[in-house]
This record gives C-alpha cells, structure tokens and sequence, in this order.
C-alpha cells in the first residue's frame, strides 16, 4: 500500500481530485467506483473546480457507487442518487446513461443480481475510491461480511447507523438496510484509493495498517490488492507510531 500523508483535509481532498482528474485526463472511457459520505465530499468539489478550470471532460467516463439504502427514493434527499447529483453529476458533463447506482426501490435480491450484470457488462472498474468506516467497513460491508461476497443486501449495524443520523433528523430515520457492492466486487478494481480523514477514523487506520487480515475487519482485505493508494489526513494520523 502506498501511503500518502496531508496536513489537512481541504489537502486531501485537494490531492485525492488531482489524482482522480489525472486518470481521467489519461483514460478518458475509465470505470470510477464512488462513494458517498462526508470524506470524499470535498474531493468531489475540487472535481468540479479542475472540471470548470482544467476542462476535464467526464462524457465518456461510466461510474459505479457502492451502495444505496433499501427503500429509498431517488427523490428522496437522503438518497446516494440525490447526493452523487448534489454534490457531482449536476455540476459536470458525464451522461446519465454512464452513471450506476442501486435501484433503493427495486426488489432488493433481484437489484443485486442486475448490478452484479452491469458490473460485468461496464467493468472491471479502473479506480475503485473508499472511505475507511470507524469498524473497518467499505461499502457498507459490515464486520463479518465474507470476503467472497458480491453485491448483497446488508443489515447496517448500529454503530453505522449512529454515524448515518447526522444526514437524519434522528436515528430512527435512518435505513435498517442497504444494498451494497461486495467485497470481491470491490477489489476487483484495478485499483484502489482509499480516503482516510478524522480523529474518529485514527484507531479503524492503524488497524488497517498493523491489525490482521480478517473478516470481522473488511478493510483489512485490502491488504491483498496489488494497487492501493491511501490519503490521510493529519487528525487520522497516530504519529507516535505510523510514518510518512
């Protein structure tokens, strides 16, 4: 794994867009996995600024996402469709055709099976981008889930859940269930570049990078990939015992 360490946030997502801009300046039909969530927010804002500044054209680049909450509207703001809108698809000119995303209303066994198809129609992806969840979850792959497994539908635990609210008005608002790439879906990726930011993601990192790889800690598979760039910033840092 390769590790590149930021001084700040507004610094890593600066550098995780330059990253992702380069590869599509370079392969401009590349297969991007995304994701959702407060980390890779500000990388995708800087995304539409080299858009708007450099010109980088996403026309004929496809992308997948992770995951999307079962029974959830694309019309819903709390969707993953109304975030990648929100805070991407909206504000550059990659087709909708070319953008995937989990159907959160569709029968979620069959949703699973049409994206693993579309996965295998589209892909393999080129560049897979993760956050690092505080229990090691990817995706939304959860402690446990088996290393083998493909897009599925998942029981979020309650640890997730509790991170989720703060898009909620509580809790109780948040999804008990959402349909998820799996993790021999995720790492078949070509590569992978992992976005690791806050205090709160300190303890999930060092375990990433010391712990053993293991199922009741998903991330740790990555371990295996032969391609993984990882972005830290500062806070995520324990620098008594990891090295820049």
């Amino acid at each position: 794994m390769d590790i590149i360490t930021t001084p700040s946030y507004e610094a890593l997502s600066k550098e995780a867009a330059s990253y992702v801009s380069r590869k599509v300046q370079e392969n401009p039909h590349i297969v991007l996995g995304l994701a959702t969530g407060s980390t890779p927010t500000g990388m995708y804002e800087q995304l539409i600024k080299n858009h708007i500044t450099l010109g980088t054209s996403y026309r004929n680049v496809t992308t997948f996402n992770l995951d999307e909450y079962v029974g959830m509207s694309k019309k819903n703001h709390n969707s993953y469709y109304a975030f990648m809108e929100k805070h991407l698809f909206q504000h550059i000119d990659i087709q909708n055709e070319f953008t995937f995303i989990p159907d959160g209303m569709s029968d979620p066994q069959k949703e699973c099976g049409l994206y693993e198809e579309k996965l295998r129609k589209h892909g393999p992806i080129d560049l897979q981008i993760l956050g690092l969840g505080a229990n090691g979850h990817i995706g939304f792959n959860e402690p446990g889930t088996p290393f083998c497994s493909r897009t599925h539908v998942v029981e979020l635990t309650d640890s997730t859940r509790k991170a989720n609210s703060r898009f909620f008005k509580g809790i109780e608002d948040v999804p008990t269930h959402a349909i998820t790439m799996g993790i021999d879906s995720i790492v078949n990726a070509k590569e992978i570049l992992l976005l690791v930011s806050g205090a709160i993601k300190k303890e999930a990192f060092e375990k990433l990078l010391y712990g053993d790889i293991s199922e009741d800690f998903p991330a740790s598979i990555l371990k295996k990939h032969p391609c993984v760039k990882i972005l830290a910033d500062q806070s995520a840092l324990d620098t008594s015992s990891i090295i820049a």
